[in-house]
């Protein structure tokens, strides 16, 4: 039986959303680690693709939760055998750090709906460019990061300039573009006070996430197949 594509989840209202999604339309299959539910992490030969979604802990947080090093030896590892790696927000932060990228605080934490606009870099992207010069997103974080040695910038925003980020078979991206409405139930008990929904830029953002989040996962998977 072919290695599944591994999610690792932190919390129980972040989940892979729309990435689950892309990963079925692919034909390939999906598995889920909870990493707040003592779950072990996998190792990068039990993978066919890495996702690393986001959660309240800082990417360096290790003292409280063990199971950040182990992500990050095993990001790290992805990227050195080439296995694709999906990161999300706190998985874009680990990403960075498993990469010798220093991780810090922002000035101020982003919240909420917005747009992430595309570099050059990020418009001769094959998964980022088709999606135009801006993209709808949503954001939660209040954590940034240095651009790790060796990575292309795809995307930044006039709050955070490092949106997005790829490192040969590995993307990743501060913001959430996995959500749409059914998802965002699970998260919004959970935001900010004072942050508002609005449903039609919802709808931009899940719709944007749904055709960036295919051509992700296509291109991933096609990328891994050849590797195999």
């Amino acid at each position: 039986m072919a290695d599944p594509w591994v999610v690792l989840q932190h919390v129980p209202f972040e989940g892979p959303g729309l990435i689950a999604s892309a990963v079925e339309r692919a034909g390939k299959k999906i598995e889920i680690r909870r990493m707040d539910r003592g779950e072990p992490v996998p190792r990068a030969d039990e993978v066919a693709g890495l996702v690393v979604m986001g959660g309240p802990m800082g990417a360096l947080d290790d003292d409280a939760y063990p199971h950040l090093l182990a992500e990050r030896e095993l990001l790290s590892s992805c990227v050195e055998r080439e296995v694709p790696v999906v990161a999300v927000c706190l998985g874009a932060q680990l990403l960075a750090a498993a990469l010798g990228a220093k991780v810090f605080r922002g000035a101020e934490p982003e919240a909420g709906l917005g747009v992430v606009t595309l570099t050059n870099e990020g418009r001769r992207d094959p998964v980022f460019g088709p999606a135009g010069r801006t993209l709808p997103v949503f954001h939660w974080h209040g954590d940034t990061f240095d651009l790790p040695p060796g990575a292309s910038l795809l995307a930044s925003s006039d709050a955070y300039a490092h949106q997005a980020f790829r490192v040969g078979n590995a993307y990743a991206m501060q913001f959430h573009g996995e959500l749409a409405g059914e998802h965002m139930a699970d998260v919004e008990p959970h935001l900010p006070p004072g942050i508002s929904i609005n449903r039609r830029h919802l709808a931009l953002v899940a719709r944007a996430g749904t055709q960036l989040l295919d051509r992700l996962i296509a291109t991933l998977a096609r990328d891994g197949e050849k590797r195999g």
